[in-house]
């Protein structure tokens, strides 16, 4: 079953707000819901995302004013939290975040979790873009850190 629905983290908004790829977002998910927490973490910032978050009108923003207890045991930031939390209980979506510890949380409680990275492969699989190489540029660009064994890797489920 394709993922159609997601919740999104902070870090991998603001490199695709960041690396010019924002448009692919609502092109590959009818839903987007963005945790409260995370526009807090994106706008306390004075950079390209937080200046360009206020014109996303595809953005849903939701309130987690409760963090499911199963999440709050991995001691993780706020955005990931929600997140987590909010993906928790609702098995429908899929939670969109880099972070390593977020993404094993997010496994160990069965929730579908996918990366930044991983979002250039569903685009690519979507015929959405022709090769994932010139958004991976892109985004290390702007600052997301990827491992060249990361990059390999995506480019091989890319089947690049």
């Amino acid at each position: 079953m394709p993922i159609s629905r997601v919740i999104v983290n902070s870090s991998p908004l603001i490199v695709i707000l960041k690396s010019q790829q924002t448009q692919l977002i609502p092109q590959l998910f009818t839903e987007i819901l963005v945790p409260s927490g995370v526009i807090e973490e994106i706008t306390t910032k004075n950079d390209t995302a937080s200046k360009l978050l206020p014109s996303i009108s595809w953005i849903q923003i939701v309130e987690v004013n409760i963090i499911a207890p199963e999440v709050a045991a991995w001691d993780l930031g706020k955005g990931e939290s929600q997140v987590l939390s909010l993906a928790l209980q609702n098995s429908e979506f899929a939670a969109i975040v880099d972070d390593r510890a977020a993404r094993r949380c997010g496994q160990a409680l069965g929730t579908t979790t996918i990366g930044t990275g991983g979002l250039l492969i569903l685009a690519k699989r979507r015929g959405l873009i022709s090769s994932i190489s010139p958004g991976i540029q892109a985004l290390r660009d702007a600052g997301l850190w990827l491992s060249d064994n990361l990059v390999n890797l995506l480019k091989q489920q890319a089947g690049e």
